[in-house]
């Protein structure tokens, strides 16, 4: 059985309830594909993932998706494939959109039954109006913060929004879901200082890009799968949390 060595970790019962839970992804990059990746292989029975862009050869440093086979390829397309080489019975949704507020309802609808919701995406607006539309909807949900220009990932940890420190992007979610009077959300964020990225030359495209590596985005992406799993079978008290 695929599953035989996470049952012997989690049980029968709590196997069961990942099987019959829906995951929804926003955004399956160097955070988002790692969680994917880690929930396809828990056990989650049915996911759902929206992104809109393709794997460009500078993903290829951080992005479990990117190979320079699948280059130029959509996202969504080559997590689902990847997804089912690893769980054939995964049932799996993919949506190549580009997140708005007005397009809520290709993702929401009461059809529709989310255990829980991952926000793993870079642009500020798109995340606030996520987040308030499962505060609305009253679907958990848990953001990513930002990974760039990080490079100590044992830095990284699991918190309220309202006790974050240190990160830029965690600044301006704190305001902007504070004017939104959204008083809680739960987070994945680092209490590293962003370093200056290292420019070379004069490249204006160079300068305006974030830096990555490979082992910061996807831990970050395997902590929020373990919150997911933990508050779908409720083991917040096993492991010392």
């Amino acid at each position: 059985m695929i599953f035989q060595r996470t049952e012997l970790l989690i049980g029968e019962e709590n196997l069961q309830k990942l099987q019959n839970s829906h995951v929804l992804i926003f955004g399956v990059g160097g955070v988002g594909g790692f969680t994917v990746e880690a929930l396809v292989r828990a056990g989650v029975g049915e996911i759902s993932i929206v992104d809109f862009d393709t794997i460009d050869i500078t993903n290829l440093n951080r992005q479990i998706i990117a190979t320079t086979n699948t280059i130029g390829l959509d996202k969504v397309a080559v997590m689902k494939e990847r997804a089912l080489s690893i769980n054939p019975n995964l049932k799996i949704n993919i949506y190549k959109e580009k997140f708005f507020k007005d397009k809520k309802d290709l993702f929401f609808s009461k059809d529709k039954n989310y255990s829980y919701i991952v926000d793993a995406i870079d642009i500020v607006t798109a995340k606030l109006d996520l987040i308030e539309i499962a505060k609305d909807y009253n679907i958990p949900i848990i953001s990513s913060m930002g990974t760039g220009n990080k490079i100590n990932p044992t830095m990284l940890e699991v918190s309220d929004i309202y006790k974050t420190s240190v990160c830029p992007l965690a600044k301006v979610m704190r305001k902007e879901l504070k004017d939104r009077r959204i008083k809680k959300l739960k987070v994945v964020y680092s209490r590293e200082l962003p370093m200056k990225p290292k420019n070379q030359g004069n490249n204006r495209e160079k300068q305006v890009n974030v830096g990555s590596v490979s082992f910061v985005p996807s831990v970050a992406g395997l902590i929020i799968a373990s919150e997911v799993i933990k508050d779908i079978c409720n083991l917040k008290n096993i492991g010392g949390n």
